[in-house]
């Protein structure tokens, strides 16, 4: 046995506690009056790297959310440098009644720590860091140059980070980079995610009349901005799940054979898939299956939609102003700056007369991202996986989006490997979001694995 693997055992119940520690501390970086606590987290990343033997660790200012760099290179010149990346801020707790246990009280049951953040991402990332520990602790040195950086705004889209990444790309200059944020495919089975979604978000706004009007003076005489609004939203795609507007799937690609063979071969059953969600019927984009939809598809959302009165009983007025936010999942071939612009003008050209339109792109975006076939650092972690869990991993995509990824490939020039160990079951941006400890256990091990693995 490996001193790493004698050391993580023995330390078991000291990284538990920690990892319940980190979880206490309500990081969300959505909302302006936890913003201390986001600063708080990133102390507590920055404190734990040191103690696990980082040198040159720092907070980083980013004009928004900070972010935390540390790192050892002392491997020599001729072994590659590795950049481990994650985030320390969570997604809001609400709505808190639904929490069986205080969010940011983490509780054990059943080996699986509950709390907002345990599996996203606050358990994926404190994994490389013990890793990292008990390499140095046991063997003084790592086989490998590494470097950290933790940032605080991912559940945000990382609206500061493209730049801190620009004015930093020296610093975070790698041969390989791995996020500790991605999924494996169940608590067993092993899963290399090859592709994300790019994100575009947007705030829709229609404006009437100068204020509320009676219903009864005015009603038949002046627009209603919230039934303009929805006229509009429901022009932008049609019953069948096509979307509308113009210009939308410019440049998007059509599946190649190999594509559709790779995803068809990934484990599925519509039915529990169904039951699952609690739904009695799919729907999307026609003539694909409902994998390729989520994968590998673009899509468009409404997340929001606000106007008028919502109070108990009724009012009987025309609202003068009416909201929606949109958010759209992007593939190879979009970008979110063109298809605000497509949807801006497609809605505006659809606007019923009597009202005026206007949007406005909401902070958090990015583009597409897709690993190239047998890449190098992708082949690494999938020898790993195959060892930990004695299975060759599935190869899957993801309709989620993890902005910086594509910043590091446009910055550094390095696409990301996913090495995480969260699964989609464990309620992450819900309530009641967990974390297994096995898989915490079976995660320090696959990075100790990796790092020995990467060495020349």
């Amino acid at each position: 046995m490996a001193l790493w693997q004698d050391y993580l055992t023995k330390h078991r119940s000291r990284f538990i506690t920690e990892l319940c520690d980190f979880v206490r501390i309500p990081s969300i970086s959505a909302d302006p009056t936890h913003k201390d606590d986001v600063v708080a987290a990133a102390g507590w990343v920055a404190s734990r790297l040191r103690a696990a033997g980082a040198e040159n660790v720092s907070v980083m200012p980013t004009g928004g959310h900070p972010c935390v760099y540390g790192d050892w290179l002392h491997a020599g010149v001729s072994q590659p440098t590795i950049l481990i990346y994650g985030h320390f801020d969570v997604q809001p707790a609400v709505p808190l009644e639904l929490w069986t246990t205080p969010p940011f009280d983490p509780d054990i049951r059943d080996e699986k720590v509950f709390g907002r953040g345990a599996s996203d991402d606050k358990g994926g990332m404190l994994i490389p860091i013990l890793s990292f520990e008990a390499m140095m602790k046991t063997d003084g040195k790592l086989p490998v140059n590494i470097k950290f950086i933790f940032e605080g705004q991912e559940e945000i889209g990382s609206p500061n980070m493209p730049d801190f990444v620009a004015e930093n790309r020296t610093l975070l200059a790698a041969d390989m980079i791995f996020s500790s944020d991605g999924l494996q495919w169940t608590a067993d089975e092993p899963n290399i995610v090859v592709g994300l979604k790019g994100l575009s978000s947007m705030e829709l706004k229609v404006t009437g009349a100068k204020s509320d009007l009676h219903s009864g003076l005015h009603g038949g005489a002046v627009a209603n901005p919230l039934l303009a609004l929805s006229q509009i939203l429901a022009g932008l795609k049609n019953a069948e799940g096509d979307i509308l507007v113009e210009g939308f799937y410019k440049g998007v690609q059509e599946l190649t054979d190999e594509d559709r063979a790779e995803i068809a071969s990934v484990p599925y059953n519509e039915a529990n898939y169904m039951a699952e969600l609690g739904v009695d019927a799919l729907h999307g984009e026609p003539g694909y299956s409902t994998r390729e939809r989520a994968w590998v598809r673009p899509t468009m959302d409404v997340n929001g939609i606000w106007g008028g009165y919502q109070g108990e009983g009724s009012k009987t007025v025309l609202p003068n102003e009416a909201r929606a936010k949109i958010t759209c999942r992007l593939v190879d071939g979009q970008e979110p700056q063109e298809v605000f612009e497509a949807i801006v003008s497609h809605a505006k050209k659809i606007c019923p007369t009597g009202v005026k339109f206007s949007a406005e792109r909401l902070v958090g975006s990015g583009t597409p991202f897709r690993v190239p076939r047998n890449h190098n650092a992708s082949e690494m972690v999938r020898q790993v996986l195959e060892e930990v869990y004695g299975m060759a991993p599935y190869v899957t995509r993801l309709g989620g989006s993890i902005p910086i990824i594509s910043t590091f490939l446009q910055e550094i020039g390095v696409h990301t490997t996913m090495f995480g160990f969260s699964i989609g079951d464990e309620n992450l941006h819900a309530p009641n979001e967990f974390f297994r400890l096995r898989n915490f256990d079976r995660g320090q091990k696959a990075y100790c694995r990796l790092l020995e693995k990467l060495a020349v």
